[in-house]
Order: structure tokens, then sequence, then C-alpha cells
């Protein structure tokens, strides 16, 4: 970028940028060898500038509010605007790095009760997960066709998002990157992509669309939609509520089901057509029922009725249920004691534990959690205190 210079670049996100690159690479760095690096000698080893030379992706990631003149024409811009009965909007400029994060905290990310107390065990996920949003956010800027000087646009409804950029999708179809089997071989803006994924912003395998199904899907909400009906252009919808309650209840009855068939289940419940062999397999394990077109999610396996209630109370949930309400709680509120872990944990765990039984397991999961390096205590041994170790 002729003109640019070190000047240029915005001091907290190049501080974001030698933390998340120390990350990525603590096995072969040491977090303070790379903090003591020169600032020319950073940005190249993370692979955003060339041979000390600023680029558009350093401006895009790293680059002050007031230099995004230097990309002109193209507005180096992001927009989120919320629609319904409030209306509202705002703009972010880079550095991207930093205001991604910013967009996502403009969104109303409640909690929502999935199902009703009296038909099924009530389980809160958060409307959206931070990290699905941030991977579609960032795959607008990874993807985005610069050439065509339009803005990224985020589209907050009252029960879902749209993300929108300009070019068409690059490598293949969303389709295609589902199983995560599909690694892509060509990117629109390849010097850009990588100095992301040197950030931690994107991977550069193909996995990021597959862990985004996943994780809706364990969040028991509608997969993802891609619309490419408008040439040279990608639109995402993230759900953040039920389209068919049905469906919700039986991801959280048959945790195990494989995507393939997680996938059918939502076309069902979008009333979208499925191919014959996965009606076949479908209802084969009587999990859809109807006939040709007008097939829906079987209330024979997502009807849970009273008479199930006390089934319901008792049966205890994986580890991973509790550990993301704690994760989740940590992440909203920074920190908590034993006595607020308990407060939150005691009521979801299963009725047929006792008051010790119960104090246990909570114990028993908080070791686990701190083995896997997930949360951290910033208590004493006596008074222990946790947050989340990232």
């Amino acid at each position: 970028m002729p003109g640019a210079s070190l000047d240029d670049l915005d001091e907290a996100a190049l501080n974001k940028a030698r933390d998340a690159f120390a990350k990525k690479y603590a096995n072969r760095f040491n977090a303070d060898e790379v903090q003591a690096w020169p600032l020319p000698t950073f940005l190249d080893r993370a692979r955003v500038t060339q041979h000390g030379q600023l680029t558009r992706a350093t401006l895009l990631l790293l680059g002050k509010r007031e230099s995004a003149w230097h990309l002109s024409p193209h507005p180096a811009q992001m927009t989120w605007k919320l629609e319904g009965i409030e209306r509202a909007y705002e703009h972010f400029a880079p550095p991207f790095l930093l205001t991604t994060s910013q967009l996502y905290q403009r969104i109303r990310n409640i909690q929502l009760r999935l199902l009703p107390e009296d038909e099924l065990l009530p389980i809160e996920v958060s409307k959206y997960d931070q990290r699905m949003v941030l991977e579609a956010l960032h795959n607008c800027i990874a993807h985005q066709d610069y050439s065509r000087n339009a803005r990224v646009v985020v589209i907050e409804q009252p029960d879902r998002l749209l993300f929108e950029n300009d070019g068409n999708f690059y490598d293949g179809e969303p389709d295609d990157y589902l199983e995560g089997n599909r690694v892509p071989r060509r990117y629109r803006n390849p010097f850009l992509a990588q100095a992301m994924a040197e950030l931690n912003m994107i991977d550069t395998m193909g996995y990021g669309i597959h862990d985004m199904f996943v994780r809706q899907a364990g969040r028991y909400l509608p997969m993802p939609d891609y619309d490419l009906s408008e040439p040279g252009a990608v639109k995402l919808t993230i759900h953040g509520g039920m389209v068919d309650p049905a469906y919700s209840r039986l991801l959280i009855q048959q945790t195990e089901l494989p995507l393939a068939d997680v996938l059918a289940l939502d076309r069902v419940q979008k009333r979208l057509p499925i191919p014959d062999e996965a009606v076949t397999r479908l209802k084969r394990a009587k999990l859809i029922e109807g006939r040709k077109p007008k097939y829906f999610v079987s209330a024979s396996v997502a009807k849970v009725t009273a008479s199930k209630a006390d089934y319901i109370h008792t049966r205890a949930q994986d580890d991973a249920f509790y550990a993301k309400l704690l994760t989740d709680y940590l992440a909203s509120f920074g920190q908590a004691n034993r006595a607020e872990i308990n407060n939150l944990l005691a009521t979801k765990l299963s009725d047929a534990l006792t008051p010790e039984q119960k104090e246990h397991k909570i114990g028993n999961l908080l070791t686990k959690l701190r083995r896997q390096g997930r949360i951290r205590n910033v208590g004493s041994r006596g008074q222990p205190s946790w947050k989340l170790a990232e």
C-alpha cells in the first residue's frame, strides 16, 4: 500500500495480534519471545506484511480507523443492522481483528428456554453461539470480493441473524463442506486468508462450516441456511429460535444422531425436500412420519408426555451439558465461586442423586475442566474462584 506506514496501525490490535499468534504457535515459540520481536519482524512472520511493506490485509485487520482511506474506494466497513419493533444500525471500521468482536457485542444474545417445563426438562442455551457468529463474520471478511467495493452486512432480526457479503461461493458449494472432509484448493483472497489464519481468526482446511453446523446441532436449534440465489453474493442465516419444537426435543433426547440425519431432519422441519434414501433411513428409525412431500418429525419420538416427567427429572445429562452451562455462565459473568457454581448446577443434576452425590459430581466436573485447561482457579485452595482459562 503506497503511502501507508507502521503509524497507520492500531496499537491495541497489534497487541492482540501478537497474543493470537503466540497462542497459535505455543509449541514453537515462547510468548515472551514473540512479544520481543521488532514489529516489522512480527508482521512478516504473521504474514500480514510482505518484506516489511504494508498490504491491504494489514490495514483491514490491524489498521487504525482513520487510516481506512488508504483502501478507498473500498468502504472497509462492516454494518450491523437491527430490524423489528426496534430499529438501529452501526458501522464498524478497521481494525477488523478487534471490531468483529465489537459488532458481536451489539447482538442481543439472551438465554433461551427451549421447551416448556411441563413437557420436557428446560434447557437454557444462548440465542447465538459466539464462536459461530465470529466464524461467520470472519468468513465474510476472508471471502469478500473486494473489487465490488461493498461492505459486509449483518442483519439482526427477532429470531435470526443474516450475514451478507459480495462475491460468489469461491470453491465448491456450502454442502461440500458439511462433513468436514473437503479442503479448499483456492481462495479469492489468498494473502488475506493466510493472514487471518495466522491470527487465529479462521482455519484454511475447510472445517469452519462443518463446525458451525455441529455446534448448532449441539444447541438443539435449526441448522444454518446458505442462500446463493443472488448472483455474486453469499447470504447465511443463523437461527436464534425454534422452527419446530419436535425437532429440538428429538435432538435433546437423541444426542448421538449422525450429522447427516440431523441435516435431513432440519430440512423436514423447514418443509424442504430430502432425498429418497434419507426418507427411507429416517422412517426406518421412526424419526419422521407422513407421506411425500409432507413429512414431519415423528410425534411418537419427539413428544414427552406428563407420564414421563419422573424419567425426565431423574435422567442424567452427559458431562458436556453441565460443562456448557458452567462455561456459558463464566463467559457471561467473568468468574464464580463454588457456592455460585453449586446453585447453577445442583437443580440441573438428576433428582436421583443425593445432595452429597451432587456436591461430589460438581467437584469432579471442575477438576475435569481444570485438567483440560478450560477453566482456572483465581482464588485460593480453600476458597476457589473459577474463570475461563482463555
